[in-house]
């Protein structure tokens, strides 16, 4: 898609709106990532640090507090614009200041953000229109992140705070990169500057031609017809998934330019050896659950030098590692491979997150098995109000060492000792999970309901996802912007994939026919990328290679596998939330339905496509059989996994001196053993172990076994 020229949309929004067309050229050009940016040549350890909330002046005892505990990194000013600029072109880094003074004569490094995602007071009222406008109405002021982050007062704002906080600080040795505002989204801008923005880009994507608009995103359909472009309707109102998708497509559009903008900007000023980053977040239930529905992070981060991360999870007797291990693998996909950077992670929480003794060590060196290169927490004071009070740092509101603080420490030493030898830890992992924004936006538009809830996109990936960590198989995440060939894996995931091009499907099924193991989930294939159903034999374009096809589809009620045939049992043997009427065409039968009114249709089938092998689950599964499933199919696409399951992990890969690596983790507060398979050296006791030995492990322990060859 070629770039509108930055005079066509110059009236509607920004004098630079033209950027936000997905797809861009100039935009991307503009915020290229650097040859020279230094990353980590050591593990980082440390937390977000505010002196602007402290309850008194106590910066000096703060610094003594983290050198005791050998933080060796902090990220500050992301929440400071209000504070930093009092009035327009006013300012004051008095905070800003002490904090690097303090900083850099303790040796501390520093990542500083640029303070864009809360806005001033003052610019709310002097612009009322920087507050987006969304479905719901406009925003008012009080909350962060309720700009529109289009708006040209916005962006002039923020462009003047971001110019003034970077010429200030980059002389300092002690700032080492910048993050580029705060876990950012589009916050549902979609006021009168937005919606016409969207109009040029349908415009430019259909070649301004209306009939083919109305007739890929099925606009006869209850008088929706577009006749004019100027009769163009907000899509704030709109009832037609596929007119809605492609906004949200747009949307992220936004949050991609914005990123590539402040990139942009930055990189104008900062020091060439200074690196990039921004602190990507996922979906939100309570903690962070699966793919960020209002970002499409492979795009967005092509602007950034290292992918950085907010991973928050349960505690206490709900920590699984699961999303720690999720939020990373996501994380090093979101640059193909590249090692990342943990922005933002629990320390104490939420009350119902305080930590077990030995947890905050299991979660440190659980994102290092991931392939994090930094660990920050937010945050290291506690503040003593506003809407965060309960959501504790490092420290309570009381600013003392406790008993958070104290396990900490241990975790700063150890790395302070190993950090060098554990940075840049490389994986290669042969299963690999295939996700798509673009699917995640189709199949949401049209939940299936399930136990009594609506049933999302990610609900499918972490029935998945979870079999696979619990059974210690890693995986990597590709999507359809991944530069990661699939010829890497010998087994690829599809979940739901929904919404997806001819092309991304051939894609997938060539890989199979080539050789590989693909496993499809129910709805997929379903619908074309404009979110429109294929006439076709169903699962449309995937039919032919997985050998089957099916007509209709029913909500499950009663229903099971015929014979319990992965033996899990009569309560995990049922189906759940939807199941397809599946009928094999070359595929052999797996498992069948069995109830008492409908015909036994196929349920799993497997189907050999040239070399390779498709699978095809017509509904979703219980956990456990998951779990078996998946067994069953790792073994046969010949991917090697050692016999230990969840509670114990195991995470591995490949040191910078070429030695393996594991991270063994015991997510459990029954102490146990783990055989180990190769004379290594335990990092953390100093102690070595010969081939079979035992490596004993505490409740909630960990052991880092680097083999000696």
């Amino acid at each position: 898609m070629a770039p509108l020229k930055k005079s066509a949309l110059a009236s509607l929004c920004f004098g630079a709106i033209s950027m936000i067309l997905p797809g861009n050229a100039w935009a991307q050009a503009a915020a290229k990532p650097k040859d020279r940016a230094t990353l980590p040549q050591s593990v980082l350890f440390g937390a977000a640090y505010y002196d602007e909330y402290a309850p008194t002046d106590r910066l000096d005892e703060d610094v003594a507090l983290m050198k005791a505990a050998h933080i060796s990194v902090v990220r500050i000013a992301e929440s400071t614009w209000g504070t930093m600029e009092t009035a327009p072109g006013v300012f004051d880094f008095h905070h800003i200041d002490r904090t690097l003074a303090a900083m850099q004569k303790a040796g501390i490094k520093v990542i500083i953000g640029t303070p864009t995602y809360a806005v001033p007071t003052w610019l709310a009222r002097q612009h009322p229109d920087v507050l987006a406008i969304t479905p719901q109405g406009p925003y008012t002021y009080g909350r962060r992140q309720n700009m529109d982050i289009t708006s040209p007062e916005f962006r002039k704002a923020a462009e003047r705070a971001i110019v003034a906080l970077i010429d200030h600080v980059k002389d300092n040795p002690a700032v080492i990169g910048y993050q580029l505002d705060n876990e950012t989204k589009a916050y549902g801008t979609s006021g009168p500057n937005v919606q016409a923005a969207f109009v040029e880009h349908m415009k430019q994507k259909f070649g301004g031609d209306l009939d083919a608009l109305n007739k890929a995103y099925g606009l006869n359909y209850w008088s929706n017809r577009i006749n004019r472009w100027e009769d163009f309707p907000s899509v704030n109102g709109s009832i037609n998934a596929s007119l809605s998708a492609a906004f949200a497509e747009f949307q992220r559009g936004l949050v991609t330019e914005y990123l590539g903008w402040q990139a942009g900007l930055v990189r104008a000023h900062a020091r060439k050896d200074q690196f990039l980053t921004q602190n990507f977040d996922f979906e939100w239930r309570g903690y962070s659950y699966g793919v960020q529905p209002d970002v499409n992070h492979w795009q967005a981060a092509r602007s950034l030098d290292v992918a950085g991360v907010d991973i928050y999870h349960p505690g206490q007797d709900k920590l699984t590692g699961t999303e720690i291990a999720l939020g990373g693998d996501l994380a090093r996909s979101i640059k193909n491979g590249q090692n990342y950077l943990v922005l933002e992670t629990t320390a104490q929480g939420f009350p119902e997150w305080t930590p077990y003794p030995g947890q905050l060590r299991l979660q440190a060196f659980s994102h290092l098995a991931s392939g994090a290169n930094m660990l920050e927490y937010w945050h290291w004071g506690t503040t003593a109000n506003a809407i965060e009070t309960y959501w504790r740092g490092l420290l309570s509101q009381d600013f003392k060492p406790n008993a958070t603080y104290r396990e900490a420490a241990t975790i700063g030493a150890d790395l302070a000792r190993l950090g060098p030898k554990l940075v840049n830890m490389t994986k290669t992992n042969k299963v690999a999970i295939y996700v798509s924004n673009r699917a995640l936006t189709g199949f949401d538009s049209f939940k299936p309901q399930g136990e009594g809830r609506a049933i999302g996109y990610n609900d499918v990936l972490r029935g998945y996802y979870d079999a696979l960590y619990r059974m210690n198989v890693e995986v990597d995440f590709i999507t359809p912007d991944s530069t990661t060939p699939l010829s890497n894996y010998k087994f690829v995931v599809v979940p739901a994939l929904y919404a997806a091009s001819d092309a991304e499907i051939d894609r997938l099924n060539d890989y199979a026919k080539a050789g590989g193991h693909l496993l499809y989930t129910f709805k997929s294939g379903f619908s074309d990328e404009n979110v429109k159903v294929r006439y076709a034999d169903q699962p449309g374009r995937i039919a032919q290679a997985a050998g089957i096809r099916y007509q209709q589809f029913a909500a499950p009620v009663g229903v099971s596998l015929d014979g319990d045939p992965f033996h899990v049992g009569d309560a995990a043997n049922k189906v759940r939330w939807w199941m397809e009427f599946v009928e094999p065409t070359t595929a052999k039968v797996v498992a069948r339905y069995k109830h008492p009114s409908w015909p036994s249709y196929a349920a799993i089938t497997r189907n050999a496509w040239g070399k390779g092998q498709v699978t095809y689950v017509g509904f979703m599964p219980g956990d456990e059989t998951i779990a078996a499933l998946l067994k069953d199919e790792v073994a046969q696409a010949g991917v090697g996994a050692e016999q230990v399951q969840f509670p114990l992990i195991l995470r591995q890969g490949v040191l910078s001196n070429g030695h393996k690596v594991r991270y063994v983790l015991n997510y459990s507060p029954t102490p146990t053993t783990y055989a180990i398979p190769a004379a290594s050296a335990e990092l953390l006791s100093q102690r070595k172990y010969g081939a079979g030995q035992k490596l004993e492990l505490g409740a909630w322990g960990v052991g880092i076994l680097e083999e000696d060859r």
